[in-house]
């Protein structure tokens, strides 16, 4: 399943695009396989697919993400072998007309896909909210519209929780309910009215996740009623 999201590291902040179902590779593709390119995206479209069908052809290689930065186009692959895979990538670009490099190097424990490619805790957040807002779109909803909010939290243990809802302090949520399933243990709901605009949601899940850090606690998500009225 690939998602795409910002990324910022160091002040810096990139479009990502992640493929998160890779566990099954880890053990065995020891080795990271770059590929940069310099292209409009309108011919890295054109290509990018091909060329990433092309690489993972024979099942050695498989691609996991890229970024975007600075007008280079990075294509990143994890691979069980380093020979042939320059010269392929020069097969399938050098009539192209583009500028590109490729490199390959020994990556055992994923290093580079862990720190630059797989979203944190916070960015998986923030895909899943725009996962949501899409929907929202998709059915006419008016983002920027204020309405009831629901968040939901949970707890190693429900010692954490109760500690959490004594000191709870983020602007505007209250506390509304407990949510104890055998998916979602020690669980609660927060609740808030914002609209639901993505940097409006961002604003939200970032200050409970800064209040969470204290607590060991976990965000499972959020979900609200849609808004087709003009206010």
């Amino acid at each position: 399943m690939r998602e795409i999201y910002k990324k910022k590291i160091d002040e810096e902040s990139y479009l990502v695009e992640v493929d998160l179902d890779t566990q099954e590779f880890e053990k065995d593709f020891s080795y990271l396989f770059s590929v940069f390119i310099k292209a409009t995206l309108n011919e890295l479209k054109e290509i990018k697919e091909s060329l990433v069908l092309g690489i993972e052809y024979d099942k050695k290689a498989k691609y996991i993400g890229s970024r975007e930065i600075d007008g280079w186009s990075e294509l990143y692959f994890c691979a069980s072998y380093s020979k042939d895979l320059n010269s392929m990538v020069t097969a399938m670009l050098q009539d192209k007309n583009l500028i590109y490099e490729s490199n390959i190097v020994k990556d055992r424990r994923w290093s580079f896909y862990k720190r630059q490619l797989l979203p944190t805790p916070l960015e998986f957040a923030n895909i899943q909210s725009s996962n949501i807002i899409n929907l929202l779109k998709e059915e006419g909803d008016i983002l920027e519209n204020v309405r009831e909010v629901e968040h939901y939290l949970s707890f190693e243990t429900p010692t954490q929780k109760e500690k959490f809802i004594e000191n709870l302090a983020i602007d505007g949520f209250v506390y509304k309910d407990e949510v104890d399933t055998q998916e979602f243990e020690n669980g609660i709901v927060l609740m808030k009215k914002h609209s639901v605009d993505e940097s409006s949601v961002e604003i939200e899940v970032t200050n409970i996740f800064e209040a969470l850090k204290e607590f060991g606690g976990y965000y499972e998500g959020w979900s609200t009623v849609i808004s087709l009225e003009e206010e």
